[in-house]
Parts: structure tokens; sequence; C-alpha cells
């Protein structure tokens, strides 16, 4: 008897200290913690690690996808009107992005490597060949009308040579030669007067199989939070475009890899060479993708807003003090000198008069919004888009008579959607990893639970427990009659 009452109080004690281990250990977050290191430790840029592979190599398939704006209306525009442009595409790409010339540095804490992309056409994922013609601004022609505007007689002899080749404000070409390049009359006239002059212009000409520069990466092993961030690019650690310090800043990663253990209050930033500067995004809101939870981050409309709303923008204005406005940004100084305005797609978080003064402006947050989707975990990338519109600055310029009377307009030409999901393969790994970060998370939860069941055990046996059989005289009266 002595033992059963022993077993049925040993239970109920276990049980407390069960339910107080549980209790204490789900308050300190010893198991979450654990797993973050483990993962830490392993999500570094390493010969032999998953996510150096990765990074090496992409094994999720990208897709860059081109999304025209053909003018209707060119004759009425140098009359003055307003622009009225239809969208043509997608003309689908597939990309490859490989690592190459990869090499560790200060101990493995760094690594070099050029980032070469190449793009393969795909007609079946495209709204037509890349033979489609495309009628838009004549680029070189007002790069150049630009560039001497105030030299008259330069002018003068340029506006002779247009009118005699009959050149004009607006060309129309193949898909392809607006995007990887083609001979133009104009810049070969030029080349004879300086023979440094590429005459031939294209859009993304002499971007396919070729890179943006060395990069100079840290590899994550000594921060977490340093893995993939940019230490230098093209040999230098700032840039030298804009016209303040914290403009010129090269921040965060390529925008391909992110580190893991990622926070919903945490700033992510990018560097990108297309756009020339940094920009970061933000949390927006919980997404799934293939059944894996994720994080969607993307840039808000601040990153690209006027000094009016964001005074941390104002180096961006070039020349210093020339501001076009909100979701519009000038990157001539890093594109030879050509008018070019980069913006989201139809102009989406823009001022609204950029989105008037073009007929057939659009924007759409799910279409047109940048957006990550990233693992919380491990910072792999589970969904990507990357949107981005080629504007041309058009206006008159009264010594060229080709501008007619052109009102001042941000021109769209073309927009792209640069996007990725995970593979399947990427997928199934990275599920039974979360698998398992759940398993040993919940093992606070399950003592809990045991413990619980143990105490549910123990009032049971208390209560079956039977009480005594009383003696033959305690059964007898206090009083007898």
């Amino acid at each position: 008897m002595l033992l059963k009452s022993c077993c049925i109080y040993s239970t109920g004690v276990l049980s407390i200290l069960i339910l107080i281990s549980g209790i204490a250990l789900v308050l300190s977050n010893v198991f979450p913690h654990f797993v973050q290191s483990l993962v830490t430790k392993e999500v570094v840029l390493k010969n032999g690690t998953e996510a150096f592979k990765a990074w090496e190599n992409p094994p999720a398939p990208i897709y860059m996808q081109f999304y025209f704006f053909n003018l209707t209306n060119p004759l009425e525009v140098l009359d003055g009107d307003r622009p009225a442009v239809v969208e043509i595409g997608p003309y689908t790409y597939r990309e490859y992005r490989p690592m190459e010339e990869v090499d560790f540095q200060d101990n493995g804490t760094k690594v070099t490597a050029v980032n070469t992309k190449t793009y393969i056409f795909q007609r079946n994922m495209s709204r037509g060949p890349e033979s489609d013609l495309i009628r838009t601004v004549n680029i070189p022609a007002m790069t150049v009308m630009e560039r001497f505007k105030d030299n008259t007689i330069a002018a003068n002899l340029i506006s002779a040579y247009l009118a005699g080749t009959d050149e004009g404000l607006f060309i129309t070409r193949t898909v392809g030669e607006l995007l990887w390049g083609y001979e133009d009359g104009l810049l070969k006239a030029l080349k004879l007067l300086q023979p440094q002059l590429d005459d031939v212009f294209g859009l993304f000409y002499k971007s396919n199989a070729s890179n943006d520069g060395e990069y100079v990466f840290f590899t994550g092993t000594q921060n977490y939070k340093d893995f993939a961030r940019v230490d230098t690019w093209n040999s230098e650690s700032s840039l030298s475009w804009w016209t303040s310090d914290e403009c010129n800043m090269i921040n965060g990663t390529n925008g391909a890899s992110f580190h893991p253990v990622i926070t919903k209050n945490e700033t992510l930033y990018m560097f990108s060479s297309d756009l020339c500067r940094s920009l970061y995004a933000l949390y927006e809101e919980d997404v799934t993708v293939k059944g894996i939870p994720g994080y969607r981050f993307s840039p808000p409309s601040k990153v690209f807003a006027n000094l009016t709303v964001n005074p941390a923008n104002a180096g961006f204005c070039v020349p210093a003090g020339n501001c076009l406005g909100s979701g519009v940004l000038n990157v001539s100084a890093c594109k030879q000198g050509a008018p070019i305005i980069m913006s989201s797609p139809h102009f989406y978080m823009a001022d609204e008069k950029f989105i008037q003064d073009v007929f057939g402006m659009k924007p759409k947050k799910d279409e047109h919004q940048t957006v990550i989707d990233i693992n919380p975990l491990t910072g792999i990338v589970l969904q990507a888009a990357k949107r981005l519109q080629v504007n041309v600055y058009v206006e008159k310029i009264p010594k060229f008579s080709q501008t007619g009377n052109m009102r001042t307009v941000i021109f769209p030409v073309v927009y792209l959607n640069e996007s990725v999901v995970i593979d399947d393969t990427s997928a199934t790994k990275l599920k039974a990893i979360i698998f398992e970060q759940n398993m040993v998370v919940n093992i606070p939860f399950m003592l809990i639970g045991v413990g619980i069941i143990l105490g549910g055990i123990f009032m049971f046996l208390m209560c079956r427990q039977k009480v005594p059989e009383s003696t033959a005289a305690e059964r007898q009266p206090l009083l007898s009659s």
C-alpha cells in the first residue's frame, strides 16, 4: 500500500517538474536560438556548403521579360499632344547568372567574383518573335541633341544631317535591335569625328554574356548578417554619380542572396547596378510559396520619393537641385549622358503627373511592384520579381526642328520583369529543414503536454485511491441503549 502511494505522489511531482521545465524552456527560447545558431554557421560562402553552391550557380530558373511601349500617335506628339502608347509583350528570356572567377580572400572572410549574365530567347513564352517591330523614341538622336543643344554650330550640323537622312525623334526597330543593339547612322557619322565613340546602340547592348564588374562579397563567417554583403564593386566602396555621400553608399547584397534569421522589423539593403544606387526593402506581409512560409519585402514609396517627402534623396537630384519628382530617377550620369530616367512600370508609386502625361499608363500593384519573398530562417529567396521601367526625358529643343512642338515628358520605352521561383528540389530540401526546425522548437511544448498528461494521471489515481476499511470496534455505536 505504501509503495502504491509513493508511485502516485512521484507521478504528481514529476508532472510538476516537467511542466515547469517546459514553461521555462518556452520563455527562455533556448531551442529557437539553438536552431538559429546552427543555421547561421551553415549559411556561409564557403566551399562545400549548400549556401555557396546556390550562390555560385542559382538552381532556380530565372526569367527576364520585356514589355515595350509602342507609340501610336507620333505626328500628334510632335504637334504638342501627349503620347499614346500600347504595351506589347512579354518577350521572355531565360537568364543564366553564375558567379565566375571566384576567389576567396582575407582568410575566407571575403570572396571576389563577377556575375556573368546570359539571356536565351524563349519563343514559347513570348508574345511574338524578336523581329516584332516597335515604334519608340530615337534614344541616340535624343542623347546627341541634349548634349549639343547649347552649341549652335554643332546643333545646326547635326540637325542638317538628321534632316538629310530622314531621321527623326521617333524610330521603328525590332525588339532584338532595341534590346541588344543596332548600328545607328548618327552615331556612325559622329564616330568619324570621335573614333572612340561606339556606333552601336541598344538598351542592353553588351549586357548579354557579360557582367557588370567585379564584386567583393563578405562570406558571413565573422558575422552572419554580413552574408553575401557587397564590400566593393569595381574596386570601389562607394559610388561617384550622386551629390551626397549617403546616396553614393554601396549597401547590402546584390539582391540575389540574403543573410539567415530575418525578422519582420528588419530593413533589407540591396545594391542595384541597373539603378546605379543602393535601395532598401521593408516587410509587407506573410506569404507561402510551394508550402514554405516566408516574409514578403518590398521597397516602400519613400525609397524613390522626392526630397520634399524624403530629404535624404536630395543627393539623387542631378545636377544638384534638379529634382524631377517622386517615383523617377535620373540615371543619365551613369549611362554615358543618355537622358535615361528609371521608374517602376507604368510609373507605379510615382507622381500622378507622370501617369497623366502619357496615355496608356495603368499602374497596378500586383503587376508592377518589386517584391522579394524570403524564408526567414535560412534567408533563401522563395520568389522574387524585380520590375523596372526605362524611360527617356524628351523635350522641345529649339535648335532641333526634329523635336517639333514636343511637350516635355518622361517617355516610357520598356519595362522589365526579372523573376524567379524556388525550384522543386530546393523546395523539398528546405521543407525538410523547416520540419526539423519545428520538431526541435516544439520540444518545450511537447514537455508541457507530457506534464499535463502526467498531471491528469496523478489526479485520476488520487481519486481512485480507496479509503481504508474501519475495524469492528470503530463500527460500534458511541452510546448503547
